[in-house]
């Protein structure tokens, strides 16, 4: 069975990813593209905008107008637009996959309501990588935790504007929840001057925001004697894009509930 995928924000630099993953994947077809309204772009070829070639897709900037062209929509944009968007696949059962970042906690629990009515998948990070780096992670945690320092170093873009980034904050959320521990009570984001000596409970983030870094994790388990450190470097969008690809396809065989990619995966 083909599934026919609708991308938003297809006009950005992670909408155009996912244009090609689906381009590129098996049993796709993309049948609907969404731009900001009122954007120039609308009208346009949603193929050659994302540089694989005219699809015959044209832009546009209203979901109703092309709800009935697609099963699943994949939504890397902001959290009104995505809020704006699940309200109506809601009515239309329409599966999601959002990759949207920086819902507060009244947004996120609006978003969440819809899942009593459509399958909604929603990841930190859609790479196969990270999720499996999350397994490995619990892990670590379990065996390392007890007698080792945690940190953790991301390092994004130049562009990129939140920090830690979302993947970060999962793979601090993954060891807290393994060690039994509170993140929003033992972080630690970036250290400056004199300070005391470092409690073993907590878990450090430090940030480095630079040229055109994809992604990279590092979450170092420091011991006296030994560490461990689990890496995942990303070197191309795509890996994001084809693992959201990857869990719109799988969400169809999906009752309504709240998924991420680690049901998709099977690492549960």
């Amino acid at each position: 069975m083909t599934t026919r995928i609708a991308v938003t924000g297809a006009a950005g630099r992670m909408g155009k990813i996912l244009i090609e993953a689906t381009v590129k994947a098996d049993n796709t077809e993309l049948t609907a593209a969404l731009v900001r309204p009122g954007s120039s772009l609308v009208g346009a070829d949603a193929g050659e905008l994302a540089g694989v070639g005219k699809l015959g897709v044209t832009l546009v900037d209203n979901l109703a107008d092309v709800i009935d062209t697609f099963d699943a929509i994949i939504d890397f944009t902001t959290p009104a637009a995505t809020l704006e968007n699940a309200a109506l696949c809601a009515r239309h059962g329409k599966v999601m996959v959002i990759g949207t970042t920086g819902f507060s906690d009244t947004e996120k629990d609006a978003l969440l309501a819809y899942q009593s009515q459509i399958p909604l998948c929603l990841a930190a990070n859609y790479s196969t990588g990270v999720n499996l780096c999350f397994k490995l992670l619990e892990t670590a945690a379990r065996v390392m935790a007890a007698d080792s320092d945690i940190e953790i170093v991301e390092a994004h873009h130049r562009h990129k504007v939140d920090s830690p980034s979302g993947t970060a904050l999962r793979m601090g959320e993954v060891i807290a929840e393994t060690t039994g521990r509170d993140l929003k009570k033992v972080a630690v984001y970036g250290r400056e001057g004199i300070s005391d000596a470092r409690a073993r409970d907590t878990i450090g983030f430090a940030t480095v925001r630079g040229g055109d870094v994809v992604g990279e994790h590092t979450v170092m388990f420091l011991a006296d004697g030994e560490r461990v450190e689990i890496t995942h470097k990303a070197s191309s969008r795509l890996a994001f894009g084809n693992g959201a690809v990857r869990a719109a396809g799988w969400l169809l065989t999906q009752p309504p509930a709240l998924y991420d990619m680690q049901d998709v995966l099977d690492l549960k």
